[in-house]
């Protein structure tokens, strides 16, 4: 069984809480715009990290990571990108690859909303697990951690913050 943390467009900010809120995890995902390099340090330094670079994440960001990660944790298939959508709405890049690689779990991230949907058409659960930064329009600082307890996907929670908290 493995513990993840799961945050996506930090833009460089780094929750004080952050390693509070993560403490128990054995993972933490970022689902892309990362912001800066020093984020992924502190990160790295904390917990076993993947990443994948979002749109607004630089070269450093875009040389440590790719723009698609896909792996196994335990026995559930993953992708990970930045702009993917969500069931119904997913972008023509996330089509194929869910067609091709049928994950468990797709993870995107990008529009700073947070979403988790059963996607019975294709047999996945989809986590866009909001925006864990300050910059952007949502008024409130999301994050999520689940537990993969071989082919299962468990007790997944939702932590929010108001973004002056």
């Amino acid at each position: 069984m493995k513990k993840i943390g799961l945050i996506s467009d930090t833009h460089a900010y780094y929750h004080p809480k952050l390693e509070k809120i993560f403490s128990e995890c054995d993972e933490i995902w970022h689902a892309g715009d990362i912001g800066n390099i020093e984020i992924v340090k502190k990160l790295s330094r904390f917990k076993t990290f993947k990443a994948v670079f979002g749109n607004m994440d630089g070269y450093d960001i875009r040389c440590e990571f790719p723009e698609i990660q896909i792996f196994e944790c335990e026995k559930v298939k993953v992708v990970m990108m930045h702009i993917g959508g969500y069931p119904g709405n997913y972008s023509f890049e996330a089509k194929k690859i869910i067609a091709k690689e049928k994950p468990q779990l797709f993870i995107s991230g990008h529009s700073h909303i947070l979403k988790v949907i059963n996607d019975k058409k294709n047999n996945l659960l989809h986590m866009n697990p909001g925006a864990a930064g300050k910059s952007g329009i949502h008024k409130t600082i999301t994050m999520l951690r689940f537990k993969i307890n071989k082919n299962r996907i468990e007790e997944l929670e939702v932590i929010e913050f108001k973004k002056n908290d």
